[in-house]
């Protein structure tokens, strides 16, 4: 089967990593993909957002699955149009998409279906959301409705913070956004497959989304994360998905909207058990990252049965019992402005310390390998614990040449605090 693999970044360097270990693959493709992404697909220039270019692409070179990666394709019905010409697609719709692209629109299918969520207000204007403020307290968690690369969210400490964020996003013309209670307790990260029915579990994580250690700093898109979080224990698992997965499931079905693809449930585990933060229609970056480490399922063959609709005939997805944990080197000023054309070198002697590096934001220039991004490597590796895990990640760190480039330097604490229990 040939195979085209949609995006760019780390998560589809893990993807395509992993779908070309599946005897069912014949040649995979990539647009546009990178550097990493090159030693497993072709790379293509194609533009995602035509559609038809898209469509054109896949008949003339005997493509008959697509997977996409990022969410803004989903979004933009890329599933809808390949859909349309009988091409099996990894990912849902545009209308089933918004359970990502549209914070209100989910936050109300939650009310809808009572499915466990902090309290909120949809705002479509400044001077409703200062209004609407006066009903939360503080710290209050401001979002923005759609898409916002992992980066649309502000938890503000202060009324002035609040009135800030919601200023900046209600700078430009028909804003939106969603005000939301203040959760308290520590976040996982859920991932199911999903045909419209059936549904399978595919991993757990716990993401590092500030920028500095000790999570201090802005919010980013993830500077690493380690796979499984063994704070969802398999009981709060059991419980995420019976009040939330599985009711939001059932809801889009009978809606008329069924979602087919990776399900990602952010979660907040409070004292009253697992709430839903927010959906995302794709695998996470880094998630994905971790993940892919573990999964020792075919891949394909998995995505494939979730777009055919025979994901309940499947057995459970097989996982490695060991820990994988990535720490995301990302370049100088990000979340700001990153540094771009840094050079990178010692990738291999990074790998040679036992460790699997993604790359993200790269390209291949006449000098070699630079910066082409904000979040440029992933360096990932596995472990019997999570301080094992960290440990060779962080030797891969360190056998890098990227000096304008940084990294955490405490990824997976919380865990590798209970460890030391």
């Amino acid at each position: 089967m040939n195979v085209l693999l949609v995006g760019s970044g780390g998560r589809e360097h893990a993807l395509a990593w992993k779908l070309a270990q599946s005897p069912s693959l014949s040649t995979l493709y990539a647009a546009p993909g990178n550097p990493g992404i090159a030693d497993h697909a072709t790379c293509v220039a194609l533009n995602v957002a035509d559609h038809a270019a898209v469509i054109a692409f896949c008949a003339q070179h005997a493509i008959t699955f697509v997977v996409i990666g990022p969410e803004a394709p989903l979004v933009d019905g890329l599933g809808d149009a390949l859909r349309a010409t009988e091409i099996g697609v990894f990912g849902p719709d545009a209308a089933a998409a918004q359970l990502e692209g549209s914070k209100g629109f989910t936050k109300d299918l939650c009310a809808r279906a009572d499915i466990p969520t902090a309290g909120y207000v949809r705002v479509t204007s400044l001077d409703a959301a200062r209004a609407a403020l006066a009903d939360f307290g503080l710290p209050v968690v401001i979002k923005a409705d759609g898409l916002a690369a992992g980066k649309g969210v502000t938890i503000a400490e202060t009324a002035a913070d609040a009135d800030a964020a919601l200023t900046a996003l209600f700078a430009e013309p028909g804003g939106e956004a969603v005000i939301e209670q203040f959760l308290t307790g520590e976040e996982a990260s859920l991932f199911v497959l999903t045909d419209g029915t059936a549904i399978l579990p595919i991993g757990s994580a716990q993401d590092h989304k500030r920028v500095g250690d000790g999570d201090a700093g802005p919010n980013t898109g993830g500077m690493g994360a380690y796979s499984p979080a063994r704070v969802l224990t398999a009981e709060l698992e059991a419980l995420a998905i019976d009040r939330i997965v599985r009711p939001t499931v059932a809801a889009m079905a009978a809606d008329g909207v069924p979602f087919k693809g990776v399900l990602y449930a952010g979660l907040m585990l409070t004292d009253t058990g697992p709430q839903l933060i927010e959906y995302n229609a794709r695998f996470g970056d880094p998630e994905c990252q971790v993940l892919m480490m573990r999964l020792e399922s075919d891949l394909l063959d998995l995505m494939i049965a979730t777009d055919r609709g025979t994901l309940g005939d499947l057995p459970p997805a097989r996982f490695s019992d060991r820990t994988a944990l990535t720490v995301v080197m990302a370049a100088n000023g990000y979340p700001g402005t990153p540094e771009e054309g840094g050079r990178i070198t010692g990738v291999d002697a990074a790998e040679a310390q036992g460790t699997k590096v993604f790359h993200a934001g790269t390209a291949m220039t006449d000098d070699g390998l630079v910066a082409n991004g904000g979040r440029v490597l992933a360096v990932t590796a596995l472990g019997t614990t999570v301080a094992e895990a960290q440990a060779t990640a962080y030797r891969g760190v360190d056998a890098l040449n990227f000096p304008s480039g940084f990294a955490r330097r405490d990824i997976g604490w919380r865990e590798i605090a209970r460890e030391g229990r």
